[in-house]
């Protein structure tokens, strides 16, 4: 679900504008899954209004950095550069998981994340390694690695910051939040003379990443890492890159190469070592 958001990105520029796209699909998500939870989320209203900040800072780190930012860097980075940068935030989660958290990671755990890891390179250099020295950092690169280090941030606050709220519930409040701080910048953007025509396309992009990367992908991430932990759930992230060549090759038509079957065999083997629970080192 995630890897839909390349498609959004990539098709995004000279369509809809960054802020706008990003209200769009969380203000529309956050409605939803508000009616959705409508009943727990008026039972649970004082205690949604005591932590209000909290959805408020949720809400600017997944929904405005981790949102609008990803657009706004899609304009001029490459989907290369992307993978790339974001290959590095499972470690800042797991890192993150461990030394602020107090989640405990097994020599194991650190083995298959290593391997992982080692298929996303090969995944997104494609195989040739010394492609990594051609890559070409641009301003875009910049606002991804923004993102990054965020949705590490937004991982670790949604684990450390307890809530009574189910998972439907808490997404709720966190994209509503998150849509009151974009706000100001989707007005700002509406009103440039420069904007582009609003469009069917548009409408479609905004229903997409609404419903897809928006309500199902963060939905299912917050109630992996409630049940899980964040350092264990972080390493799915590493996925990414072969979801994101697997909806490129059947939608955009992109080619599939070895790459992908090598990186793989190595992302799949990495992703059951990072999330297996050593027994050993399991909390009482």
């Amino acid at each position: 679900m995630w890897s839909v958001n390349y498609l959004v990105a990539r098709t995004a520029p000279d369509v809809v504008q960054p802020h706008v796209l990003a209200l769009g699909r969380w203000g529309l998500a956050g409605l939803v899954l508000a009616f959705i939870a409508r009943q727990e989320i008026w039972r649970q209203r004082n205690n949604i209004r005591q932590c209000a900040w909290q959805y408020v800072v949720l809400g600017a780190l997944g929904m405005l950095i981790c949102g609008a930012w990803v657009y706004r860097g899609a304009q001029t980075t490459t989907a290369i550069n992307i993978a790339l940068i974001y290959a590095a935030s499972p470690v800042l989660i797991a890192l993150g998981a461990v030394l602020w958290l107090g989640e405990r990671f097994s020599w194991q755990q650190a083995f298959g994340v290593a391997i992982a890891m080692a298929g996303v390179f090969h995944v997104v250099v494609q195989g040739q390694w010394l492609s990594l020295a051609q890559v070409q950092w641009v301003a875009g690169d910049g606002w991804i690695v923004l993102c990054m280090v965020a949705w590490a941030a937004y991982a670790l606050l949604l684990k450390k910051w307890h809530s009574p709220l189910g998972a439907t519930a808490r997404l709720a409040t966190t994209a509503l939040g998150g849509s009151l701080v974009l706000l100001p910048f989707a007005v700002a953007e509406w009103l440039s003379p420069d904007r582009p025509a609003w469009s069917n396309t548009a409408t479609s992009l905004v229903l997409l990443a609404a419903f897809v990367p928006g309500i199902g992908a963060y939905w299912a991430y917050g109630f992996c890492q409630k049940i899980l932990g964040a350092s264990r759930v972080a390493a799915s992230l590493y996925l990414g890159p072969l979801y994101g060549g697997l909806t490129a090759w059947g939608v955009l038509g992109e080619p599939m190469g070895w790459h992908h079957i090598v990186g793989a065999g190595l992302i799949l083997p990495g992703i059951y070592l990072a999330s297996r629970q050593n027994q050993q080192l399991k909390k009482p």
